[in-house]
């Protein structure tokens, strides 16, 4: 009987301390995806940290690290707290054109997110989010859409003609 009492105290003295920490999760997420954005230029998102996805987080330090893809190059910016509850804003630079990785740590445990790869262009050129759809590029796809539509009208009216007797 003494074993079991033993036993059940060794038991509880390894998983309470496991369940008292359980639930301790926040989500991150941050708006809008820098796609245009130039070398050198710079570009705020707005960081949301919230506890098991619903309660916004105050008080917490939020870092932003950024990698280029393929490079050691990497540089990290801490954010200041917004102007709500669990909202936070860094001024983030990219440093030069490429793809680029873009992780989140929230400051509360464990919490991170990791986007990308997100194109940056060199400061003459942006990225490809930014460039307009070429004239010629979209009078061919105008002409695509027409050809369809005059194909189903064609095969349309065929079905539609009587059967002659």
């Amino acid at each position: 009987m003494r074993f079991i009492a033993v036993v059940g105290a060794v038991v509880c003295a390894l998983v309470l301390p496991t369940l008292a920490s359980a639930g301790g999760w926040a989500t991150v997420g941050f708006e809008p995806l820098p796609d245009g954005t130039a070398a050198g230029g710079t570009w705020t998102p707005t960081i949301f940290v919230k506890q098991h996805g619903i309660t916004p987080l105050d008080g917490l330090q939020p870092v932003v690290m950024i990698e280029k893809i393929g490079s050691a190059e990497s540089t990290t910016f801490l954010a200041s707290a917004g102007s709500e509850a669990g909202e936070y804003h860094a001024d983030l630079v990219f440093p030069s054109a490429g793809d680029w990785r873009i992780t989140i740590m929230s400051g509360f445990g464990d919490s991170r997110v990791t986007y990308g790869p997100v194109e940056i262009g060199d400061a003459a050129q942006p990225g490809r989010g930014s460039e307009p759809l070429p004239v010629i590029g979209f009078g061919v796809l105008a002409l695509a859409v027409l050809a369809v539509f005059a194909l189903f009208a064609v095969r349309r009216g065929r079905r539609l003609t009587p059967a002659s007797s």
